[in-house]
């Protein structure tokens, strides 16, 4: 009798990995965007279909559409200094009401911003906004910055991005 081989069986050849196989450490997000891009164009689709609410047979009338805002923003500043700025335009005090109740005449919003330097009293902005009402002004907009302190005096809390 002579020697022999010894077969294993199973496996059919093939080499085994020894240990665990290592666990996938990234994440595959082509199926996820395709999932969303589909979604997208779905809500696409779908969004002009929609109707706002109940259905209503609205009637016809005389009245004309709203008024777009072609016109530019109306800005009155207050410097530090005591100047009168309108939009980019110095003008002196005097010549504050008769150049608004000319522009307040050509204009049809009654809107403008009063920006107001911290440093000037609240009387000489109360006199201003006065002034402003007087020239058929009468929305009145005061401009501020952000971050100031709350009304409590705490500081307020950071912005967020």
């Amino acid at each position: 009798m002579g020697a022999g081989t010894i077969q294993r069986s199973g496996g059919g050849g093939r080499r085994r990995r020894r240990g665990r196989a290592a666990a996938m450490s990234e994440i595959n997000v082509t199926p996820f965007v395709d999932v969303m891009l589909v979604l997208l164009i779905i809500f696409m689709v779908a969004a002009p279909l929609l109707s706002s609410g109940v259905p209503v047979q609205l009637p016809d009338t005389a009245a004309g559409a709203l008024p777009q805002e072609d016109e530019r923003p109306l800005t009155l500043s207050l410097t530090a200094e005591g100047d009168v700025v309108l939009q980019d335009t110095s003008i002196a005090r005097d010549e504050l009401i008769p150049r608004m109740r000319a522009i307040a005449a050509e204009r049809t919003s009654n809107a403008v911003f009063l920006r107001a330097d911290g440093a000037i009293p609240y009387s000489q902005v109360a006199q201003i906004m006065g002034a402003l009402n007087n020239a058929g002004f009468n929305q009145i907009n005061l401009v501020t910055s952000n971050g100031g302190p709350d009304f409590d005096g705490a500081a307020p809390a950071a912005p967020s991005e």
